[in-house]
């Protein structure tokens, strides 16, 4: 069953910026705080704003009091990540995020807001997988728009042609980022979870852990030493990830780089996924238009969608109405 999915945004609503992690200047929010502004919302910046505490934006108690403050704020419909970086994990201690239950809101960001996605669906609240204010200007137009179309609830009435990654532009992704061709065609469907590799590896036997069973699984990652990420991906292997999936989209696997390119790992990311999944089934996308790339695409995480994967590329949409 799908998570409850907040209600859809209105004019004149207010969203806050929030910094989970990495300390950030207004100035480097001005981007995204003219997006916002420009889709007839308020914003209101939260106190981290501006804040420094060695790398992050004041001590964890500090941040997770900042949003705790927009959690139980009836005003605020939306919280907007500020940037990623690291630390949010040190935030789930000091949360109370019962109180989504009572009035749900949207949380948005990607990356280190992996943890986030998981907290909320561990609790039955959907969330958006998507770029973060922080360097929103330099994203491209569908990035931002499925943000917003997201927010306000348009993607439940366009057409699902409209709101699904454009077959074209999957090929041209997929050719591009994975070059060995491992994409596995078929449609399936089940509820969208996952986010960055890195950090769903890292909550791995916590409490903040997610159930894939069933359910499409995404994962992106940035930067990352290929032998680290086959480590990565092996603790999943060996704890039945990808035994069960309905499907696995992989997005952006960006940088992931050798730690000496004259003794290689001699695998790319792509291969060290696809060779993880062995005799499963189950459709597999790579290449997909999100994660820590120029088209970093809105994804509801926690609701039900269909993923259809072809061999001109892969399409995703979602079911319901808000």
């Amino acid at each position: 069953m799908s998570n409850v999915v907040p209600p859809p945004l209105k004019p004149g609503d207010t969203i806050a910026i929030i910094p989970t992690a990495r300390a950030i200047s207004v100035e480097e929010l001005r981007d995204g705080i003219a997006l916002a502004e420009s889709w007839g919302l308020k914003v209101r910046l939260g106190d981290g704003i501006g804040r420094k505490h060695f790398q992050q934006a004041g001590t964890a108690e500090e941040r997770a009091a900042d949003l705790q403050a927009a959690l139980n704020d009836p005003k605020v419909r939306a919280i907007w990540c500020a940037r990623g970086g690291y630390g949010t994990v040190h935030l789930l201690d000091h949360l109370d995020l019962s109180a989504l239950r009572r009035d749900p809101k949207w949380i948005v960001g990607f990356s280190d807001i992996t943890v986030l996605h998981n907290a909320l669906h561990n609790i039955g609240i959907a969330s958006l997988h998507a770029q973060m204010p922080f360097n929103s200007g330099a994203k491209t137009e569908e990035s931002r728009e499925t943000i917003r179309k997201a927010l306000f609830g348009e993607e439940w009435r366009m057409m699902s042609n409209e709101w699904r990654v454009a077959s074209e532009e999957g090929l041209s992704l997929a050719t591009r980022h994975s070059p060995l061709a491992t994409q596995r065609e078929g449609t399936c469907e089940g509820i969208l979870i996952g986010g960055n590799l890195s950090l769903l590896y890292a909550l791995r036997g916590t409490p903040y852990d997610i159930d894939p069973r069933g359910k499409i699984l995404f994962i992106e990652d940035l930067d990352e030493l290929l032998y680290h990420m086959d480590r990565m991906v092996q603790n999943l292997r060996l704890a039945g990830w990808f035994k069960d999936l309905a499907g696995l989209i992989v997005g952006g696997m960006s940088d992931m780089r050798d730690k000496n390119p004259e003794d290689p790992f001699g695998k790319s990311a792509e291969q060290i996924i696809a060779d993880a999944l062995g005799d499963t089934s189950y459709p597999v996308c790579f290449g997909f238009p999100a994660g820590h790339i120029d088209d970093n695409r809105a994804l509801v995480f926690g609701q039900k969608a269909k993923l259809s994967v072809t061999t001109s590329g892969a399409t995703l949409s979602f079911e319901g109405s808000v």
